[in-house]
C-alpha cells in the first residue's frame, strides 16, 4: 500500500487541478457589484476567504445596498434600524453571528470578532453592542433622514404593512399597541410577502479559495417594519448561509421568517455533498419550501468546491428572475448573472 498512496495523491492533485479552473470563486446575492469587486480584490491581494466575505459584505454595509443592508434602512416598528450578520469558516466550521445589533454599523465585522475572540457563536441585542464596543467598534446612530421618513410614512398609513396577526386592535387597519384578544379566533390568512424584487433584504456571499476552501456570510437590516426583537434567517447558520470546505457553500435571501424554518443553505450544501449539481441543489431547496409556502419570496445561491455554481428562486408576481454576481478566473471581471425563477 506504500506505493498506492503517493499515486493516489498525485491522481487527486491532478483531478483537483483539472476541476479547479473556476477557482477562486466569489458569488453573492443580487446585483451588488461593488461588494463582489471588493471581495475579489481581497482575494487577489492575498487575503483569506473569510477576509473576502467580511470585506465584501462590509462593502454593502457601507453602501447601504438597496437600503436593505447596513444603517439607515428597514426601520422596525419603533423606527430603529438594527442589524443581523454572520460569517462562517468552512475549514473549522466556526460561526460568528450577531442579531438585533443596535448602534453599530459594521455588523459582519463584529460577527468575525465573535469567532476570533470568543468561544460563542451568536450574540444578540444590546449585549452584542457592548461586545462590539469592547472590540473597538464605534457606537453610531443607525437612523438617517431616509429611515425616519420611511417610518413616519408607515405610521401615517395606519402602520401598514406589519407582521402581527390575531390581535386587537385589528392589525390590518390600525396601529398598536396590540394585545391578545379575550378569546382567540384564529383565521389563517396567507398574505403574500410584502417584499418584492425592489425590496431585497440581504447580501449573502460564498467565497471559495484557489484550494477549494469555503467561507460564507450575510449581512442585513432585516424585514422592514419588523416587530422589535425579530431575528430572521441571515444570522442563523444553515439558514442565511452555510460553508463546508468538504462540500461547498450556499446563501439565502428573501422572506427569512419562512425560509429559516427549512435551513435552506444547510440543505443545499448537503445536496452538493451528495454530488448534486449546484443549480439543481438550489432548485431542490426552493421546491421543498414551495410545498408549504407556495407564494414565498426567496432565492438561494450555491457553489461547490470545484467552482461550479448556480442559483434558484421562487416565482411570484413581480419576482420572476433573480440577479446575482459571480467573480472567477473564467470571467474577465465580476459579472452579473440572471436565473429564471421556478
Amino acid at each position: 500500500s506504500t506505493v498506492v498512496a503517493p499515486l493516489l495523491l498525485v491522481a487527486l492533485q491532478l483531478a483537483g487541478a483539472a476541476s479547479a479552473a473556476g477557482l477562486p470563486l466569489v458569488i453573492n446575492t443580487w446585483a451588488f457589484r461593488k461588494a463582489a469587486e471588493t471581495a475579489w480584490r481581497v482575494l487577489q491581494l492575498g487575503g483569506s476567504e473569510l477576509d473576502a466575505v467580511e470585506r465584501g459584505c462590509g462593502q454593502c454595509e457601507i453602501d447601504q445596498c438597496d437600503g436593505s443592508v447596513g444603517y439607515g434602512g428597514s426601520p422596525d416598528e419603533s423606527g430603529e434600524t438594527t442589524l443581523d450578520a454572520m460569517i462562517m469558516d468552512g475549514n473549522t466550521m466556526e460561526v460568528g453571528a450577531v442579531a438585533d445589533l443596535r448602534r453599530v454599523k459594521n455588523a459582519i465585522g463584529v460577527a468575525r470578532k465573535v469567532i476570533e475572540y470568543t468561544k460563542h457563536t451568536l450574540l444578540v441585542g444590546e449585549s452584542a453592542s457592548l461586545f462590539a464596543v469592547r472590540m473597538g467598534f464605534p457606537y453610531e446612530d443607525l437612523t438617517t433622514q431616509n429611515s425616519l421618513s420611511v417610518y413616519s410614512k408607515w405610521l401615517n398609513q395606519s402602520c401598514q404593512p406589519n407582521y402581527w396577526k390575531n390581535v386587537v386592535p385589528d392589525s390590518s387597519k390600525s396601529c398598536g399597541p396590540y394585545k391578545r384578544p379575550e378569546k382567540v379566533t384564529c383565521k389563517e390568512e396567507e398574505t403574500i410577502s410584502q417584499r418584492n424584487v425592489h425590496n431585497h433584504d440581504t447580501i449573502g456571499m460564498v467565497v471559495i479559495g484557489a484550494s477549494g476552501t469555503v467561507a460564507s456570510g450575510t449581512s442585513t437590516n432585516g424585514a422592514i417594519h419588523k416587530i422589535p426583537g425579530r431575528v430572521g434567517d441571515s444570522p442563523i447558520a444553515g439558514a442565511g448561509s452555510y460553508a463546508d470546505s468538504t462540500a461547498g457553500g450556499a446563501a439565502a435571501t428573501g422572506d427569512g421568517d419562512i425560509m429559516m424554518r427549512f435551513l435552506p443553505s444547510y440543505q443545499a450544501v448537503e445536496y452538493m455533498r451528495m454530488g448534486t449539481d449546484p443549480t439543481v441543489a438550489c432548485q431542490k431547496v426552493i421546491s421543498r419550501i414551495q410545498k408549504y409556502a407556495p407564494r414565498f419570496f426567496g432565492a438561494v445561491i450555491c457553489a461547490n468546491t470545484t467552482g461550479s455554481y448556480g442559483a434558484a428562486c421562487n416565482k411570484v408576481p413581480g419576482f420572476t428572475q433573480f440577479h446575482f454576481m459571480v467573480s472567477s478566473p473564467l470571467l474577465s471581471q465580476p459579472t452579473e448573472q440572471v436565473v429564471d425563477c421556478i
